[in-house]
């Protein structure tokens, strides 16, 4: 029998468990801790989009230019690509509860000092600290559910992550609730929140399986060798840095877009806001087809999907449900990707911290990147260059679509029945 929410396979063991690594099918999960983990990603996803809505507060407050205040996400999102990599050297040996519980308090500390910072470079240095907190829980939780839940884990990594967009249409939300020249009230709440969530993790399990409880009539590809693990880590590296790239480059740029085609300025912001909106309804919505059909079938589905909306945001018409249809068709990449990954490259957990900081390099790096294309084609090419990412990641996909998919089996040979003596 299978928990349908830990993921847990068999009767309940007798006694007391073995020290270290648990059994085969052990979950890594209570359901409290399922609970405080989709919290944990409400929180980040709220954490991350606090900056944007607290600039105009932040510029009067301490004297800031428009890109001196950008620098709080950008230390922010240093600290997280720093945290991933920090935490996936020492997360083998100091066990799951530790680095979930420190990237807690560093989120707690990071966050509450952020509010309090009596100068900017004090609330940059805040940042940077709150940040290395976020990369360490982005890349905990995804690893953990990516292999704690069997079968599940894709389901369950995709109703994790459509957490991460309720945080982030919550946060700002509350911002314009308490107005911006508030926000340091939002960022002492996700500071306590973070501290609440230390008092769950008795509810995670310190050490990984073995072995993620896999269905043992699955097909699964053989390992690959040390080359080609290579390649298809570049290639997991280019997708995501590429879809990650489409997400943040619609997100900033479709409302600049939709104005300059003629809409107003607050459709402009209310498609963006169905945008984000669609991004995590479908990550909840790819849940019942997660459990029934392929990792590679989702994300090539996705990223045509992404291909074709984008491509229809050139008609001014079309733009603002093509852009909501691009929100729907990404949001399954990301999560849909992870178990994936763990299962074609044999250094999955190392392989899955180098995606995810990756990932989180696509999103700083698309904002400049983007600009300067617009610069150079006009703002009426936004669609247009976002096609052609899209592209890149439907290409990525089918080629490692096709470097994974299983051996067939050979056909049994037909035995003709031997001939009587005469």
């Amino acid at each position: 029998m299978t928990d349908p929410v830990t993921g847990a396979r068999g009767n309940p063991p007798q006694g007391n468990p073995p020290r270290g690594n648990p059994p085969r099918g052990t979950a890594l999960f209570t359901r409290a801790a399922v609970a405080a983990s989709c919290a944990g990603f409400v929180l980040i996803g709220a954490l991350q989009a606090l900056y944007g809505p607290a600039i105009p507060a932040l510029r009067e407050e301490f004297g800031l230019s428009p890109s001196g205040a950008g620098l709080g996400l950008s230390a922010h999102f240093a600290g997280g690509v720093t945290g991933v990599l920090a935490f996936n050297r020492v997360h083998g040996r100091a066990g799951n509860r530790v680095l979930l519980g420190s990237s807690y308090a560093l989120m707690a500390l990071g966050s509450a000092a952020f509010a309090l910072a009596p100068a900017w470079p004090a609330a940059l240095a805040a940042a940077l600290v709150a940040g290395f907190g976020f990369g360490g829980i982005d890349y905990g939780l995804n690893q953990l559910f990516a292999t704690g839940f069997g079968r599940r884990s894709t389901a369950m990594l995709n109703i994790l992550n459509a957490h991460f967009g309720i945080g982030a249409v919550a946060g700002p939300a509350l911002v314009g609730l308490l107005g911006p020249d508030r926000y340091a009230v939002a960022f002492l709440a996700c500071g306590a929140l973070a501290a609440v969530l230390l008092l769950f993790l008795k509810g995670v399990r310190d050490r990984d399986p073995d072995a993620p409880a896999e269905d043992p009539a699955a097909p699964s590809a053989a390992p690959p060798g040390a080359c080609r693990a290579m390649l298809l880590l570049g290639a997991f590296v280019l997708l995501y840095v590429v879809h990650v790239g489409v997400e943040a480059g619609v997100g900033g740029w479709e409302p600049t877009h939709l104005e300059a085609v003629g809409y107003g300025t607050a459709t402009a912001a209310s498609a963006t806001s169905v945008y984000w909106l669609m991004l995590t309804a479908g990550r909840f919505l790819v849940v019942p087809l997660a459990v029934r059909r392929s990792e590679p079938l989702i994300v090539a589905v996705s990223c045509a999907g992404m291909v074709l909306c984008t491509a229809a945001a050139a008609v001014p018409a079309l733009a603002p449900y093509a852009y909501a249809g691009v929100g729907l068709f990404i949001a399954p990449v990301f999560p849909t990707g992870l178990p994936w990954l763990h299962r074609t490259v044999p250094t999955a957990r190392r392989a899955a911290a180098y995606v995810i900081a990756a990932s989180m390099a696509g999103g700083v790096a698309a904002g400049p990147a983007l600009g300067r294309a617009i610069e150079l084609s006009g703002v009426r090419a936004v669609p247009l260059v976002l096609c052609a990412m899209s592209a890149v990641c439907l290409l990525a996909t089918a080629r490692l679509a096709r470097a994974t998919r299983p051996p067939r089996a050979p056909a049994p040979r037909r035995q003709h029945p031997a001939r009587p003596c005469e």
